[in-house]
């Protein structure tokens, strides 16, 4: 049978081209439908986005071969340090510090600015003849069969593939379409994530202050910036969106504090509302999903990004080792071994993100009093804290090979 493409990759932000990316690496063509127009996608503006990728992400981009691009660009993020406290109170006594020195392998990660990645994404799938990208494109029916399954374009275009993926975000419709529903629920919590300047240098230090609200992550750039994850009520993240440049950075202040010296915004402000949303199946019929498509979790840890990464470097491993077997890559064989590779690793992190959010979000006097011993504990010992800076990096578990930073 003929097919448009092996894969037929709904979804264009960032985890479609990096699985299209990783497909043709394993001998695949795909074609990567995105709803958003080039225009947008490869503009060179800063707008306040960046992402942390774990050590075992960046190790993923570099055997893709797309890292050696992003590394001038990217900041290391050489220390990591956990406290706990109330705005313009400072934080607790008792803390988590991890230090790169203690681990081998080097930084537990590197922030990249939103705009270099995609660009290098783009540059990716341009460059290889086993990729095409159609942006500006939308879905509008897609089919599953025992022979292959089949999409219609907006633009009236149908296409078919050996296999359709969705890469389309917590409100996939590749997953409605299919069927497939999802368990979840509202945290009552939005994410404010903006960029600042600031007068001092940050040392690539990397802080995550929990307080009662939400959150707060100050996460290093490159030069004195840092990039800011900051979680509030959704009425009061409201409020402090729509406020004046000036009466937001004096709503930050008191929460950021003064470490870092005079601060100012760099780039555009954004609000995510924050949910947990699990797929109720990783795969269907010829069928498989990606990435917040299958799992969005609260970033508290910063892994949502990392996850999606790791589901694309398992399932590209499936298919590439079902293909040398001479296998049928679509067929209900091979694709439960994606699933049943990933699903007790993202249920983990799910839940494990779900229980620090609930355990730190509050002002319960007798819950601070746990965490904060609890915290000073696992700084105390070694062994402990080496063994969340693994999972910080995200170098724990059955790991597939590109996490490894080897070819599919």
């Amino acid at each position: 049978m003929t097919y448009d493409s092996d894969l037929l990759i709904v979804g264009g932000g960032l985890n479609g081209p990096v699985l299209a990316l990783a497909a043709a690496q394993a001998g695949f063509s795909a074609t990567v439908i995105d709803a958003q127009k080039v225009g947008v996608l490869s503009s060179d503006n800063f707008d306040g986005r960046a992402y942390a990728l774990a050590l075992a992400s960046q190790r993923m981009l570099d055997a893709l071969g797309l890292w050696d691009g992003l590394a001038r660009n990217a900041q290391p993020m050489l220390d990591i340090k956990v406290t706990d406290g109330r705005a313009g109170e400072g934080p607790s006594p008792f803390f988590l510090h991890f230090d790169h020195n203690e681990i081998e392998e080097g930084p537990m990660g590197f922030m990249v600015e939103d705009r270099y990645l995609r660009r290098a994404l783009l540059a990716g799938m341009e460059a290889s003849s086993a990729i095409t990208h159609l942006p500006g494109e939308t879905v509008t029916a897609q089919e599953t069969g025992p022979a292959q399954a089949s999409v219609t374009l907006a633009s009236g275009q149908v296409l078919t593939g050996r296999l359709l993926i969705g890469c389309d975000g917590r409100q996939s419709g590749t997953a409605q379409r299919a069927g497939i529903g999802r368990t979840g629920w509202d945290y009552g919590q939005t994410a404010l994530v903006c960029a600042i300047a600031h007068e001092k240098p940050h040392h690539g230090v990397a802080h995550q202050f929990f307080m009662p609200p939400g959150p707060l992550a100050i996460l290093p750039l490159t030069g004195n910036r840092s990039s800011i994850v900051w979680s509030e009520t959704h009425e009061q993240a409201r409020r402090i969106n729509a406020l004046s440049e000036g009466d937001y950075l004096a709503v930050l202040r008191p929460r950021f504090g003064d470490f870092l010296g005079e601060i100012s915004l760099a780039g555009e402000r954004f609000t995510y509302p924050l949910n947990l949303t699990l797929a109720q199946s990783f795969t269907g019929e010829r069928l498989a999903l990606v990435g917040d498509a299958a799992h969005g979790m609260h970033p508290i840890a910063g892994q949502g990004l990392n996850a999606g990464f790791r589901d694309i470097a398992a399932l590209t491993e499936v298919l590439a080792d079902a293909a040398r077997r001479g296998e049928d890559i679509g067929s209900p064989l091979v694709l439960p071994r994606y699933a049943e590779w990933r699903r007790f690793d993202t249920a983990t992190l799910a839940a494990a993100t779900d229980t620090f959010n609930r355990l730190f979000s509050n002002d319960n006097p007798l819950l601070r009093m746990g965490r904060d011993l609890g915290m000073g504990l696992v700084n105390a010992v070694p062994g402990l804290r080496r063994g969340f800076m693994r999972e910080a990096a995200g170098l724990n578990g059955d790991l597939p090979r590109l996490m490894q930073g080897k070819p599919v």
